[in-house]
């Protein structure tokens, strides 16, 4: 499962493109509809560590965030380097 959330996640954020986010409750809601919230920590986990191989950028406020010391919401975006839509 884990390396569907991956997929989807990848997916998502490169179509939204460079200028564009998605929220980990969006990546939640499209593979586990009605028990989306019981599988947030799941989608979580496996954005950082996207965002610690470089793939996409974990942001708050559309500024990136040390992952480590996450508190409140964070949105996803396609890291440069990984971006196919251009």
């Amino acid at each position: 499962m884990l390396s569907e959330i991956s997929k989807t996640i990848l997916a998502e954020a490169d179509k939204r493109g460079l200028d564009k986010s998605t929220c980990p409750s969006e990546i939640a809601r499209m593979l586990f509809g009605d028990k989306w919230r019981k599988e947030m920590g799941k989608v979580r986990d496996v954005a950082i560590g996207l965002h610690r191989e470089g793939k996409v950028v974990i942001t708050q406020k559309g500024i990136p965030v040390d992952v480590d010391h996450i508190k409140g919401p964070v949105r996803i975006k396609i890291s440069q380097s990984e971006n196919r839509s251009e």
